[in-house]
């Protein structure tokens, strides 16, 4: 059975529309960002810093020079990473302007440890060159990204907050703006009191920042013919943050138990501990969505990890304070889009997957992106250009290829893919890589997608540990912790095929952090019951045979943590 086998109905052609508001209820801006993440809103503020300087420019683009689309309740509510976070991207965005302790950061990483774990061993290695942190900072991009929103409102942008972009306005051969979601309808579609249609957003440039498993961004990559030779891979990453009795004084990587070596389970991640200031740590496994086996539930491997002795010592005693899942993009370099602009658009950050998974790095490259597709549009929108022109945009890619973005990627691009051979090989072959820099092996792996792999099950499910609600936990009472504000009478915004296999209706389930899935009675096919009011928005279900649409703006988790 591969998920890839029942792909969800409908397709993205159904999310591309031509724009259709009379003239006086259109929302005219000039740059319209989509996604209110660490590549939307330093291209925000980037923007916003060179039309300072070009009032000619600012007058053009009308009362709204630049705004930005965020889904959430507010910049910073939809955002779950590890984070260690390199500075390099921030310190170029605020040159001038801001240091380092002026930003939101627990600190800079002094101290650090890698483990390889067995069920009752944790073997201390020498940190690999990839994951070295010297330099970088503790944080929590929840708290940043609120920060970065708080910095582009003072540089002039405009957040409009709540607002879930759901279709591309494209007008012949380019990019229009965007058409917002309804708000206020019922389970069935039909309107509720509060009632309030969708809009028109246009604008002379549109920028898809809306990080992993971007609705708009998979839209445009197939509108446009933009996808690369390879497909883009995901990994599913799901956090705890706890307060604790003890100070961690090191930030903490293993690899290892609970996932299994063997190749044909295709088990690839690991785990992070990071210290939130002297009384908090956050807590994350990450496993790659190419995995095999049926039962493989990412949630409780988590549980699994914090029995261990090593993750036990450090959160005995303390108390759970709030939980998050989101996918990673694990593609790398090879997975990128064959172009990052179209005629009126440019794609930045995870949507374009800039993400380094030996370094365990993306925050800094998707405010790289950002930044740079800030000078692009700022290019395209100057006297005697045209940014709908073919081609305007395209200093976009050359400004990515000139940058450290590029030369980082490349270097480390069939890293992930060699871990598909399993653990000890995929090792074996990632130092290899490690000590010529990139060069071998010679060429370009080649992935899969991750719903193509054929699934397995091995009884993997029996082993997870009970939840006692003190040091392990069931997945709703952590969807309670992501402070989840979906309604439950909303509209569903998940596609998948309701009859399926039974195997796949229990891979879905098991894969789930959030509990939205069930399988229903019977054997061969059987129903699959879908709550959408529990979904975080992860976006695993994209990756393993389903598709996440925008639900209703404001919806959706209220991370402050994580």
């Amino acid at each position: 059975m591969r998920p890839a086998d029942y792909p969800p109905p409908g397709s993205y052609g159904d999310f591309v529309t031509a724009p259709s508001d009379p003239d006086e209820e259109r929302i005219d801006v000039g740059v319209l960002i989509v996604g209110a993440g660490p590549a939307g809103l330093a291209c925000a503020i980037r923007l916003e810093q060179l039309l300072a300087n070009a009032p000619r420019v600012r007058e053009r683009l009308g009362e709204v020079p630049v705004a930005v689309l965020e889904k959430g309740k507010q910049p910073g509510s939809h955002l779950l990473s590890g984070a260690v976070v390199n500075p390099r991207s921030l310190r170029r965005l605020f040159k001038g302007r801001m240091v380092i302790d002026d930003m939101p950061f627990y600190g800079p990483v002094e101290h650090e440890a890698v483990y390889v774990l067995g069920p009752r061993r944790a073997m201390r290695i020498p940190t690999p060159p990839t994951m070295r942190n010297e330099g970088n900072y503790v944080a929590s991009l929840a708290q940043l990204g609120r920060w970065l929103g708080e910095r582009a409102e003072e540089a002039g942008a405009t957040i409009l907050p709540e607002t879930a972009g759901e279709k591309l306005l494209v007008d012949g051969s380019r990019v229009r703006g965007v058409r917002t979601g309804d708000r206020g309808r019922d389970r069935e579609g039909g309107e509720l009191p509060n009632f309030e249609p969708g809009s028109d957003i246009a604008a002379r440039v549109t920028v898809l920042a809306e990080g992993t498993q971007g609705h708009l961004t998979g839209t445009a990559l197939q509108a446009f013919g933009l996808e690369g030779s390879n497909p883009q891979i995901w990994a599913l990453g799901v956090k705890e943050v706890w307060r604790v009795q003890r100070p961690l004084g090191r930030v903490i990587h293993t690899m290892g138990w609970p996932l299994r070596a063997a190749a044909r389970f295709r088990e690839f991640g690991g785990s992070f501990i990071y210290p939130m200031g002297d009384d908090m740590v956050t807590v994350g496994m990450v496993v790659g969505l190419d995995y095999r086996d049926a039962e493989l539930s990412v949630h409780d491997l988590l549980q699994e990890l914090k029995t261990h002795r090593l993750v036990r010592s450090i959160i005995e005693g303390g108390e759970r304070v709030q939980w998050g899942a989101k996918t990673i993009p694990e593609g790398g370099f090879l997975s990128m889009p064959s172009r990052l602009h179209a005629p009126g658009l440019l794609i930045t950050g995870d949507g374009a997957g800039l993400v380094n998974v030996p370094a365990l790095k993306g925050i800094h490259y998707a405010m790289e992106s950002g930044s740079l597709a800030a000078e692009a549009a700022f290019a395209a929108l100057g006297p005697g250009e045209a940014p709908g022109r073919r081609g305007a945009l395209a200093p976009y890619d050359e400004a990515i290829r000139q940058s450290f973005i590029w030369s980082d990627l490349k270097r480390v691009r069939n890293m992930r893919q060699a871990f598909g051979r399993g653990f000890y090989l995929g090792g074996a072959m990632a130092s290899a890589m490690t000590a010529t820099r990139g060069a071998f092996p010679p060429g370009n792996a080649q992935a899969e997608r991750d719903a193509s792999h054929t699934m397995v099950t091995s009884g993997r499910a029996a082993l997870y540990p009970k939840p006692d609600g003190t040091l392990t936990f069931d997945k709703l009472s952590s969807v309670y912790l992501s402070g989840n504000r979906t309604r439950d009478d909303a509209p569903n915004h998940i596609r998948l095929q309701r009859t399926v296999p039974r195997e796949l209706a229990q891979m879905w389930a098991h894969m789930c952090p959030a509990a939205v899935y069930a399988v229903g009675e019977g054997e061969g096919e059987v129903a699959v019951d879908v709550t959408p009011s529990n979904c975080v928005q992860c976006g695993a279900i994209t990756a393993k045979g389903g598709r996440l649409t925008p639900a209703e703006g404001g919806s959706g988790p209220e991370y402050t943590l994580t």
